[in-house]
């Protein structure tokens, strides 16, 4: 097949489309307001595949109309990480709010819609090679950047606008149905704690008389490309195990990692330094060890399941008790294992535990199987993104993968 050609970023931008963030200390933490004009920062483009509203902070709408109207962002609009963790992107989504600000830390791309599919564009430039592309091209001092001159010169793939709208739409396809199946995870959650908490409450029982309390390993093995799982406490993400933040080890290494424990499903995985409070539940089909600062709770009868003592766990109640009898120390903050075993664990009347818990146990799993389906889609999306941007893979071929997955 002959090799598409390509054209640099910025000949599909409108005229003056490139354009970073304010620079300096022209925008500050000191302007931030509690209502406004949001501001776009590299978080808001971490999600791994789509722009999040999480975490936004504002500025007065006014002083975003007048001193920084050059770096406001609409809807439609593609932005970049230009400093800090490079290769950053998201699509500005509608519906939301009208225009953002960009961070100093951020550029932004507004498409040409008669050169360029802006989905395409975005595909682009989430490629692994592009980027390393881009930060190959950083300038490395301190902290990585790159100037929006760097970023207009970007090589991208010059396809007709039909081929890059056939491109968007199965790579779309497959971002749909893992953002529809991420709606459906938070709902069985919502649905979940919203069951526990309506439930009669019991009296108190100490958490060592309903689980067994095992502690993870005290250092990190040398993380590798694929294998088992080494969970991080960045993973636990309101109840749920978000892979997404862990790493990989060996097979030589899992075994040393899980003489300790090996986490099972129905666990409940907890921080118990830096990330205190912080909660998952262990889903099945995922071989993983516990990563550093990381323990976990084993329920003793089914009666007080994994979901059930997760969202004990998780209750303001126990949320309070975490907080009251934390270890603080100028380093960083933990929990005293030892000493949890004693802790009042708030759990439901005697005789609401097996059906609140069997409920649980439903919504949990049902959650667990779309996050599972999502890897898998995830996967998929991964493989099938260089080929297609880059004209080496058949577009009918990748929809009839799709397809099959779907």
């Amino acid at each position: 097949m002959t090799a598409v050609r390509t054209r640099p970023l910025k000949d599909f931008a409108v005229a003056g489309g490139l354009v970073g963030g304010p620079l300096g200390s022209r925008l500050a933490k000191r302007d931030f307001v509690p209502e406004g004009v949001p501001v776009i920062r590299g978080q808001n483009l971490a999600g791994g595949g789509y722009f999040s509203s999480a975490g936004l902070v504002f500025v007065p709408a006014g002083r975003a109309d007048d001193a920084f109207a050059r770096h406001l962002a609409v809807p439609g609009d593609l932005v970049l990480t230009q400093r800090g963790t490079l290769g950053q992107v998201g699509i500005v989504p509608a519906g939301i709010h009208d225009r953002y600000l960009l961070s100093p830390a951020q550029a932004r791309i507004r498409v040409d819609p008669d050169r360029a599919d802006v989905r395409f564009l975005y595909y682009c430039l989430s490629d692994p090679g592009m980027v390393a592309l881009i930060r190959s091209r950083a300038v490395t001092t301190r902290v990585p950047r790159v100037t929006p001159d760097i970023l207009g010169d970007l090589p991208v793939p010059a396809r007709p606008l039909p081929e890059q709208r056939a491109v968007a739409e199965i790579l779309g396809a497959l971002d749909d149905k893992i953002a529809a199946n991420e709606r459906t995870a938070e709902t069985c959650l919502e649905l979940a704690s919203a069951s526990f908490a309506a439930a009669p409450a019991g009296p108190p029982q100490r958490l060592g008389q309903v689980a067994e309390l095992h502690d993870g390993p005290h250092a990190t093995p040398v993380k590798t490309a694929s294998g088992p799982w080494f969970l991080s406490i960045s993973s636990l993400d309101a109840g749920r195990l978000d892979l997404a933040a862990s790493a990989h080890l060996s097979e030589e290494d899992f075994a040393s990692w899980t003489r300790r424990v090996r986490p099972r499903a129905d666990d409940v995985l907890f921080s118990y330094e830096t990330r205190l409070g912080h909660a998952a539940l262990m889903p099945p089909g995922v071989r993983a060890c516990l990563g550093r600062r990381m323990a976990l709770l084993r329920a003793k009868n089914p009666e007080t399941g994994g979901a059930l003592l997760l969202h004990a766990y998780l209750s303001p109640v126990f949320q309070d008790e975490i907080a009251r009898r934390s270890v603080h120390s100028t380093t960083v903050d933990r929990l005293p294992l030892g000493d949890m075993p004693s802790w009042p664990l708030p759990l439901p009347a005697m005789g609401e535990r097996a059906g609140l818990s069997a409920r649980l146990d439903a919504l949990h799993a049902s959650a667990a199987q779309t996050a599972a389906e999502s890897r898998t889609l995830a996967a998929l999306r991964d493989t099938l993104l260089p080929g297609l941007v880059s004209g080496r893979l058949q577009v009918g071929d990748a929809a009839r993968a799709a397809e099959e997955a779907g």
